[in-house]
C-alpha cells in the first residue's frame, strides 16, 4: 500500500496539458493497517466505508453487491494471490482470470442485454500527442465517445507511450484527456468482440498499455476530471502521479458484467488503496468522491484554480 504524501514530499506544483505549470492541493490521507485495510474493515467480507457511506457495511449477500457469484470469487481469490507479485506476473494473473470469465455464463448474459446503437464518428488522432521541451503531453482525443478506452486508443497510446521507453531524453510525460469526461473505460461496443479467449489474453498482457504506464511510473503524471470508469483509472493508478480536478469521480463497474478489471486494475488500484478497498469498490459498484479517492490514495492530489 502507498504511503502517505504531504504537500513537501508531492511538491506544490504540476504541469498542465498547454505546458503551464499550475498549483494543486495535496492533503495527508488517512491509512489503514498493514494489511492494506480500511479502518472498520474486517477479514469477514463486512466493509464499515470510511467517507461517502460513513458507517454503511457491505456484507456479503448485500443486494448492494451486485455481482455475479463468479466474478466475486475469482476477483477475491485474485487480489488475494497477486497482492505482493511482481507487476508483471500480476498483470497476466488478471488477463488470465478475466479471459475465463469471458467464457462464462454472466458475462454471455450481460452480452445478450447489448443492443446495436450508433456510433459517433470519430474526429481526429485517438490520443494527442505533443512535445514541449523535455516534456511529452498526451490527451486521449474522443471526447464523443466519453474517452472509451477501445482499440484505437490503446494502440495510439502504447504507441506515445514507447516513445518515452525509448527515448530517455523525455523528463515527463503528462496525460490527460479531452472533453468532460476524462476516460469512461472500455468500449463497451467491442466487448465479447475478440476471436478467442486466448488471443483477448494476448492482446491485453502484450499490446495494453498498462505496463508501459508501469515501467514509466516515476516520469508519469495523469490528470483526470468528470468520470473516471473502468480503465479510467485502472491505468492512472499506475501513474507515479495521478492529479484529480474537483468533482472527479472513479467507478469499478465490471462484475456487473460478470467479469473482473481487465486493464491493470486488480494490480494499480490495490497498491494505492488496498485489496479491501478495491473489493468493496468492486462489489458495491459505487461511485467514488475526488475527497475520498484523495484520503485513500487513489489519487494524489486535488487541482486548484490558477492563482487559488
Amino acid at each position: 500500500m502507498r504511503t502517505a504524501r504531504t504537500a513537501s514530499a508531492l511538491g506544490a506544483r504540476s504541469i498542465s496539458a498547454s505546458g503551464v505549470w499550475q498549483q494543486y492541493q495535496v492533503r495527508r490521507r488517512a491509512d489503514g493497517d498493514a494489511a492494506g485495510r480500511a479502518p472498520g474493515v474486517s477479514r469477514r467480507g463486512e466493509v464499515a466505508v470510511q467517507g461517502p457511506h460513513r458507517g454503511e457495511p457491505l456484507r456479503r449477500g448485500d443486494h448492494r453487491a451486485r455481482a455475479g457469484a463468479s466474478g466475486s470469487v475469482v476477483l477475491a481469490a485474485l487480489l488475494r494471490a497477486t497482492e505482493h507479485s511482481p507487476v508483471r506476473a500480476a498483470l497476466d494473473a488478471e488477463s488470465l482470470a478475466y479471459s475465463t470469465l469471458l467464457g462464462g455464463t454472466e458475462f454471455r448474459a450481460w452480452l445478450a442485454t447489448r443492443t446495436p446503437r450508433e456510433v459517433p464518428v470519430a474526429e481526429g488522432d485517438p490520443v494527442l500527442v505533443r512535445r514541449v521541451g523535455d516534456r511529452l503531453l498526451l490527451r486521449l482525443n474522443r471526447p464523443e465517445r466519453r474517452n472509451a478506452y477501445g482499440r484505437e486508443m490503446r494502440d495510439a497510446l502504447v504507441e506515445a507511450l514507447r516513445v518515452a521507453v525509448y527515448d530517455d531524453t523525455v523528463a515527463r510525460v503528462l496525460i490527460d484527456g479531452a472533453g468532460p469526461v476524462f476516460c469512461a473505460g472500455g468500449d463497451l461496443d467491442e466487448f465479447g468482440t475478440a476471436p478467442d479467449p486466448v488471443t483477448a489474453h494476448l492482446v491485453r498482457t502484450r499490446a495494453g498499455a498498462a505496463r508501459l504506464i508501469a515501467q514509466l511510473a516515476d516520469r508519469i503524471e495523469v490528470r483526470v476530471h468528470g468520470w473516471c470508469v473502468g480503465a479510467g483509472i485502472e491505468l492512472p493508478a499506475f501513474a507515479g502521479q495521478v492529479i484529480a480536478s474537483p468533482g472527479t469521480r472513479f467507478r469499478l463497474p465490471e462484475l456487473g458484467m460478470g467479469l473482473v478489471p481487465g486493464a491493470g486494475g486488480t494490480v494499480s488500484v490495490p497498491r494505492r488503496i488496498g485489496r479491501w478497498r478495491t473489493l468493496y469498490l468492486a462489489l458495491s459498484g459505487r461511485a467514488l468522491d475526488v475527497g475520498t479517492a484523495l484520503d485513500w490514495g487513489l489519487v494524489d492530489g486535488i487541482a486548484l484554480a490558477p492563482g487559488d
